[in-house]
């Protein structure tokens, strides 16, 4: 039996505090825009964290690449959780490739990760589902849960879903949070004009359909690991 995603403010995670995993600047806005704009507006916002540094998704990438789309994803974080929004902190795997999980880089960057959960006194994480078809996204859902474990903090770990086929079927808990404004999470969208627009020469570039947002987030707990 399904049940109905409960409001997030609802919810005894309405007072956690949240990080958000995205593998890919858009991402963050595409599948948990609104969970940012929530959590920021009742000061709960540990911020955003990005796997890759987006230089691999032109053609024509490289350095210049990385650091306009920095820029990008520092602008969207502003239109989604205010001016006052944590700058955004990027791992630095390359786009589509992935560390093996155990390898050496996959190591320090769950200790990098782990680090800022305690030091950013995080107690919810989202971040994309281990179903996600994407490499990246699946990558970052299996170095989210070794670093919750590593961090030793009682954190709990939600799923949001941004490519996943629809017929996935739901958690067996799932909250929703408040809607944004009409155009909110477009607006911050388009802040990624990389990935929104042929400015940058040919590459990657987020579907039109995929600009029909809707004006809430849901979010499947996966579970929550207790500190020892």
């Amino acid at each position: 039996m399904v049940t109905m995603p409960r409001p997030l403010h609802a919810t005894r995670f309405a007072t956690a505090r949240w990080l958000v995993l995205a593998p890919h600047a858009d991402d963050e806005t595409l599948g948990a825009g609104a969970l940012i704009a929530e959590t920021a507006a009742a000061g709960r916002f540990a911020g955003t964290i990005y796997l890759t540094d987006g230089a691999g998704s032109h053609d024509e990438g490289g350095p210049w690449l990385a650091r306009l789309r920095r820029r990008e994803a520092a602008l969207a974080g502003r239109r989604l959780a205010g001016r006052d929004a944590p700058p955004p902190v990027f791992l630095d795997w390359s786009d589509a490739h992935p560390h093996p999980a155990g390898s050496d880089e996959w190591h320090r960057t769950m200790q990098v990760l782990a680090t800022l959960i305690r030091t950013r006194g995080v107690d919810a994480i989202a971040v994309t589902g281990a179903q996600e078809p994407h490499c990246d996204h699946s990558a970052f859902h299996t170095l989210a849960r070794a670093a919750i474990r590593c961090a030793r903090r009682s954190v709990a770990m939600f799923d949001y879903r941004v490519w996943t086929d629809p017929a996935t079927p739901p958690a067996r808990t799932t909250i929703r949070t408040r809607a944004l404004s009409p155009g909110r999470r477009r607006h911050a969208l388009m802040a990624h004009r990389s990935q929104t627009s042929a400015l940058y020469g040919p590459g990657f570039r987020v579907a039109r359909a995929a600009w029909r947002m809707p004006a809430s987030d849901v979010l499947h707990l996966n579970g929550v690991r207790d500190a020892r």
